[in-house]
């Protein structure tokens, strides 16, 4: 199955059907004079995205630039996979990222800690790709693609390799996972749910604040989630997360104070929070058969992580001070 939709003349939306699933993770392609792609999700999203190309009539070797927001496997893990169909596009990266993604040993490391046995499953093979393949993209930079001129943004908070990228014809913003994970599961409901993306190991509830108040002052019309899809209510967003955020934190702070042992804090913050959110959204008269209650604790579980990740470093920080 393929899925893609047209958000503007230029920009059209991929679901790279992340764990399999529809809605979970969107490749952006941006089609002018130049051709650039943004995000390629796990490896195996990229025959999704190779699809879509094939059925919009673009050839891969059309690629001029693939860009990523931030080189979670999730967003890039498939792009040593798919730079193999893309002999002319460079890639654009934060600077801290470009040695993760020429040597992806640490990335695939990091991950096999947090999803185990799961991994291959999930995540497929990752591919090394070429270093003079790539741009360390710098806070501020630009690219014309010809009408269209994307600016790049550093925002730290999910991770301190994170852009953000504003695209001047829509003016709006690819986000990555710095406003979360937004689940179009909730289109027919009159109510949306965005949840804070507070992954290992990271994240930093200050940072994605300020990085949250930079999207204020750049005042963009819709923000582009890699979770999933345009989104034409960023006020909403943003008030979202920064309500669900202390919430967070603070589950995570239950957590510790009851149990001393890492996996058994991150399992109980996981089940603090799991319960909170199902409760509220029950409460507002979601049923217990919605199908956004399928997908909702995949996130949690790994937010859990971070958040206790955090935690664990604010207390090693206060005790050096």
């Amino acid at each position: 199955m393929t899925k893609f939709e047209k958000i503007a003349d230029n920009l059209i939306c991929i679901d790279t059907y992340d764990l399999g699933l529809p809605n979970r993770t969107s490749s952006y392609l941006l089609k002018d004079e130049k051709i650039a792609l943004i995000e390629t999700s796990a490896s195996p999203s990229v025959p999704y995205i190779l699809k879509a190309l094939e059925e919009l009539h673009i050839s891969p070797e059309e690629i001029d630039y693939l860009i990523l927001t931030h080189i979670h496997l999730d967003h890039a893990g498939g792009a040593g996979v798919f730079m193999q169909h893309c002999p002319n596009a460079k890639v654009y990266v934060h600077p801290k990222g470009v040695r993760h993604l020429v040597d992806p040993s640490r990335l695939i490391d990091s991950a096999k800690s947090v999803y185990g046995e799961k991994f291959d499953g999930i995540f497929g093979e990752i591919l090394p790709i070429d270093e003079e393949k790539f741009y360390a993209v710098e806070n501020g930079d630009t690219l014309t693609l010809g009408k269209s001129t994307l600016t790049f943004y550093h925002t730290k908070g999910h991770a301190n390799h994170h852009i953000s990228i504003h695209e001047s014809l829509t003016n709006g913003m690819f986000v990555g996972d710095t406003t979360g994970v937004y689940y179009p599961d909730m289109a027919k409901e009159d109510f949306d749910i965005i949840l804070p993306s507070t992954s290992p190991n990271q994240f930093d509830p200050d940072l994605m604040e300020e990085s949250i108040q930079l999207y204020e002052k750049i005042n963009p019309d819709t923000l582009y989630f890699g979770h999933y899809g345009a989104y034409p209510h960023p006020e909403i967003a943003y008030a979202e997360v920064r309500r669900y955020l202390p919430l967070f934190v603070e589950a995570g702070r239950q957590a510790m104070k009851e149990e001393s042992d890492f996996t058994k804090q991150v399992n109980r913050t996981d089940q603090i929070l799991l319960e909170s959110i199902l409760n509220e959204l029950q409460a507002k008269g979601l049923p217990k058969d919605h199908p956004v209650f399928n997908v909702i604790p995949l996130d949690i579980e790994v937010s859990a992580m971070g958040i206790v990740d955090y935690l664990i470093k604010v207390k090693q920080d206060s005790h050096t001070k």
